[in-house]
């Protein structure tokens, strides 16, 4: 019998690769050879520059398939100097390994990867095991678990239920799992009005008096209180600017950013209607010209409590001791795509440290998150 895979080698090996996105680094080459070792069908379903990897144990439409979903794409490094440690040198000091990608989120990539193979050697399922791995998670996410969705449809390959193996937890292993997360928009918006001397306003139009009165519209009220499952919305102002060096000018044209966070009370295309009418109502008033630009990234969502998230929350509880919450805190992840092909909850390590100088993982806590894919994996083929 094989020797059961190291989590923690694994995840060095991944860290060394260089997989800055959208650059694949090694990563995924490393994956494919791992995974065809132990007889996953694996393909490269790489699209529009981006490499993806999906691996598959278990007969092509099994009845029953669990899947898991990551990325080995990474962050830049940022100021290399402010780093204490190689940021793709893999190193441990006092029980901690650092690098780039070692929370977010090469050690969940290495840590399903491991318990899949292990789980498929000692006890094969009767069904299937599918890995979907990408290399646009941190970018325009794009061309990456869109793509291999796109394929899977295209080609009848299914998962049943689905793992995202992002960070999940602020603080402690095993306190927090996501059966949701809220939607992510952003709004660009172009005042144009008429160039003039500070000293005489009433001959211009300020585009930036426009601005500060319509954010100031946005910002008057909260979108909402919450709902059962999530937090209230957020409207957040990003940026206004105009660019003007002039002191004693009116410019011609001011430029404004808001990005909202959204519950299930909203879309992406309710809350573009909602700021588009408000932008209309201001230019009315002011007659200054005011456009928008949306850019939605994803829709909000929930996987409902049940059956995946009971599974989910009693392995964790098994292994830790503690039962993880239910939330939909937190930015987006790729399950926003996952969501439309089967149910998705998404579990990891404690993600403090994702995307910062010396960013490391606690590495016992490697083989704590496989033990803990290892024993959902044995508990839904049961």
């Amino acid at each position: 019998m094989s020797s059961p895979v190291d989590p923690v080698r694994l995840t060095a090996d991944l860290i060394r690769c260089a997989s800055v996105t959208p650059a694949e680094g090694g990563a995924l080459q490393l994956l494919e050879r791992e995974l065809t070792a132990a007889g996953f069908a694996c393909t490269r379903v790489d699209r529009g520059g981006i490499a993806n990897l999906f691996a598959r144990w278990g007969a092509k439409g099994a009845n029953k398939s669990f899947g898991f979903n990551g990325h080995t794409d990474v962050v830049p490094v940022g100021d290399l100097a402010a780093w204490t440690h190689d940021p793709f040198g893999a190193e441990v000091v006092d029980g901690w390994m650092y690098g780039r990608g070692a929370t977010d989120m090469k050690s969940g990539v290495a840590a399903f990867a491991a318990a899949a193979i292990d789980f498929v050697r000692e006890t094969p399922p009767d069904g299937a095991v599918i890995l979907t791995i990408t290399g646009d998670e941190e970018a325009d996410a794009v061309d990456g678990t869109v793509a291999l969705l796109d394929w899977m449809a295209q080609n009848g390959e299914r998962m049943t239920h689905c793992l995202v193996g992002e960070p999940t937890c602020p603080n402690e292993m095993g306190e927090m799992m996501k059966i949701g997360r809220r939607g992510s928009m952003t709004c660009w918006f172009t005042a144009t009005g008429v160039q003039g001397h500070s000293a005489y306003p009433h001959r211009a139009k300020n585009p930036m008096s426009a601005l500060v009165r319509l954010l100031a519209r946005l910002e008057e009220k909260p979108l909402d209180e919450g709902t059962a499952h999530f937090d209230a919305s957020t409207l957040a102002i990003t940026t206004i600017d105009c660019g003007n060096p002039a002191t004693n000018v009116i410019p011609a044209r001011g430029a404004a950013t808001v990005n909202i966070r959204f519950n299930d009370l909203h879309s992406g295309a309710s809350l573009s209607e909602w700021l588009s009418a408000h932008a209309a109502a201001v230019q009315a008033e002011t007659g200054v010209q005011i456009d928008c630009r949306f850019q939605i990234s994803g829709e909000s969502f929930l996987t409902p409590p049940g059956e995946l998230s009971e599974l989910i929350a009693s392995a964790v509880q098994a292994e830790t001791g503690r039962r993880p919450e239910p939330s939909t805190s937190g930015g987006t992840s790729d399950a926003r795509f996952v969501k439309a092909h089967c149910p998705v909850v998404e579990f990891g390590l404690v993600g403090k440290t994702m995307h910062q100088v010396d960013e490391r993982v606690e590495v016992a806590q490697i083989g704590q998150l496989k033990a803990i894919y290892a024993r959902i994996l044995r508990d839904y083929f049961a």
